[in-house]
């Protein structure tokens, strides 16, 4: 498929067309623009201080983390299907009703942490810089997200991240819900992209080629190996990976 000009991967144009665990929780849909800054910077090398938030805010964020501890160490300890809502709840010292009010459904306890990450491809690709094609944009951030062991990104060995994408790829109901956290970042990533059949289509393959990348890096790392073996294949991989979808998103010529 090939998509031309500034809509997709064409051309250098600037316009608005352009885990998880490990991370901390955060509200869902909550300062996505500020963390995009300090990933931004993180990744230019550049030093950015970290942003001013409310106190309300800050109370709020506090009670998604306090619920999402609870959840998580129940889930981990006993397995999803056999943790109630009613037993998160109580352990989170909140009543049922405003859990709920936090988290919709019992899947989102487990998987929220993920909302952060629903828009980051469309954001990084929005917030590219002048010059910087879509392509060039993602690889950059894939790679910087590699180099910093992001959960994200599959790299991640750390003992916490393991058990929690042990629990999560071992639990089909939360294996279902997180396809749907990935049609989102899909049709987000679409938008960006100019909308329409071909930039869908985009998009599409923009997110599988994220999904299989870290896949494959979880696979290995599952199997035993540590993140700091894999890094330098992880890197040939995406770099494989970026190429292929260069030569099959931009304009021939």
């Amino acid at each position: 498929m090939v998509m031309s000009g500034e809509t997709a991967f064409g051309g250098s144009g600037n316009g608005s067309a352009a885990g998880a665990v490990g991370e901390g929780a955060r509200a869902p849909g909550r300062d996505r623009g500020r963390k995009q800054v300090r990933e931004q910077g993180r990744e230019r090398g550049e030093s950015v201080a970290p942003p001013r938030i409310s106190l309300r805010e800050r109370k709020k964020q506090l009670t998604y983390r306090a619920i999402s501890d609870a959840a998580i160490a129940m889930f981990l300890e006993r397995g999803f299907d056999k943790v109630s809502v009613a037993e998160v709840a109580a352990a989170a010292d909140i009543s049922k009703p405003t859990l709920f009010r936090y988290f919709p459904a019992k899947e989102d306890l487990a998987l929220h942490r993920f909302a952060d990450h629903e828009d980051e491809a469309a954001r990084v690709v929005g917030g590219r810089g002048p010059g910087e094609s879509p392509a060039a944009a993602l690889h950059r951030h894939f790679l910087a997200g590699l180099d910093r062991r992001d959960p994200v990104t599959g790299l991640c060995d750390v003992p916490q991240v393991l058990a929690f994408h042990r629990l999560l790829y071992g639990t089909p109901a939360l294996v279902a819900r997180l396809h749907a956290y990935r049609g989102r970042a899909e049709a987000a990533l679409a938008r960006t992209l100019g909308d329409g059949v071909a930039a869908r289509l985009a998009a599409g393959q923009i997110i599988a080629v994220l999904r299989i990348l870290a896949e494959e890096n979880w696979r290995r790392i599952d199997a035993g190996e540590s993140a700091d073996a894999v890094y330098a294949d992880a890197v040939r991989a995406a770099e494989e990976a970026f190429a292929q979808l260069r030569r099959g998103l931009e304009p021939e010529g």
